[in-house]
């Protein structure tokens, strides 16, 4: 998509219109379908514009830098906090649900989503979060 600023000849106003393409605006200028919404001139002609160059991923890219830290803090927070127990997850949250195992940190780890199920069946809370991997080292 693209915008111009179009002027009329006849009545010397100013408006903007999108189009889809610049060969779109050359087609529809050619055909006669431009016209002027004040005074119905087809004397309309594209005037000098900045162009505006923002990248349309920029917004999405802030968006997920955004979501990406928030989640490299949750997971420095449970690395501080919590005990990595690996693929061992559903085995030891079960091991703290029935022994009654006092342990001085949470765990966390990594488990399927059967493995997840069959621990939320047997009334064992357990949640799955986002991990996003640091590939800066």
């Amino acid at each position: 998509m693209i915008k111009y600023s179009l002027n009329c000849k006849n009545c010397d106003l100013t408006f903007e219109s999108w189009f889809a393409s610049s060969k779109e605006y050359e087609k529809l200028k050619k055909k006669k379908f431009l016209n002027c919404h004040n005074c119905n001139s087809f004397e309309v002609e594209k005037s000098l514009m900045a162009p505006s160059l923002i990248n349309k991923n920029y917004k999405d890219q802030k968006k997920y830098d955004k979501i990406k830290k928030t989640i490299s803090e949750y997971q420095k927070f449970i690395k501080n906090n919590f005990e990595y127990v690996g693929n061992n997850f559903a085995y030891e949250a079960r091991s703290i649900h029935y022994d009654n195992k006092k342990k001085q940190k949470g765990i966390y780890g990594t488990a399927s989503k059967q493995e997840l199920k069959e621990l939320k069946e047997e009334g064992i809370d357990a949640q799955m979060i986002p991990w996003v991997e640091d590939k800066s080292n």
